[in-house]
């Protein structure tokens, strides 16, 4: 059995969501609202039964996995390689201070998958960071798996496993606190189902 199905889920709101703050890989802590985001959508994704769970060890993905842990029963593992993009020295400023530090920078990092904040990571990187984790499951046998982990890393291992050449990743934009991806795979390639899903109103 190889990997079929595949969820890409970002952490609910956290406290630097909530200020406009670019967290990067600082610890950020989940808000009530996230907290209450993460419960809900664990009740629609635990639908999916999915077989495998797995975190990024920043506090505000696993303690989001921890609800659909909780909804399920099923075991939580983490891996560092699902972190989030690190934003250098941007970490920890807010979107206006960027601004304010390097004019049309935030649209260039968005525009631009081979760009990287000054010290951080190009979301190439970070993407192919990830695809080890996927690639690691799919040699395990497991046939689905939900990965709780952070927008612009979703934002990058989409296209990648979708295939689309680097230009054509921008196309993807940002991904909603606690929203999710659902990629489905037939023979040996991935295929798009679902992006930035909300839980059903």
């Amino acid at each position: 059995m190889s990997l079929e199905r595949l969820v890409l889920w970002r952490h609910g709101e956290s406290d630097y969501n909530a200020t406009q703050r670019m967290q990067g890989q600082l610890d950020s802590q989940l808000t009530p609202t996230g907290h209450s985001q993460a419960r809900r959508a664990a009740r629609s994704l635990a639908v999916l039964q999915p077989e495998v769970l797995l975190s990024s060890d920043l506090s505000r993905a696993g303690d989001t996995a921890a609800a659909l842990a909780a909804e399920t029963g099923m075991p939580l593992r983490v891996d560092k390689r699902l972190r989030e993009t690190h934003l250098g020295s941007w970490q920890g400023l807010t979107h206006a201070e960027v601004e304010n530090l390097c004019p049309g920078g935030i649209q260039t990092w968005r525009a631009s998958p081979t760009w990287a904040p000054p010290g951080g990571e190009t979301r190439v990187e970070v993407a192919g960071r990830a695809s080890h984790v996927v690639a690691e499951l799919d040699a395990a046998g497991h046939s689905s798996a939900v990965l709780c982990t952070h927008g612009g890393l979703i934002a990058g291992l989409t296209p990648l496993l979708l295939g689309l050449q680097v230009s054509d990743w921008s196309a993807f934009g940002g991904i909603s606190n606690c929203h999710w991806t659902v990629l489905l795979r037939r023979g040996t390639d991935w295929r798009l189902l679902s992006y930035n899903t909300a839980v059903p109103v």
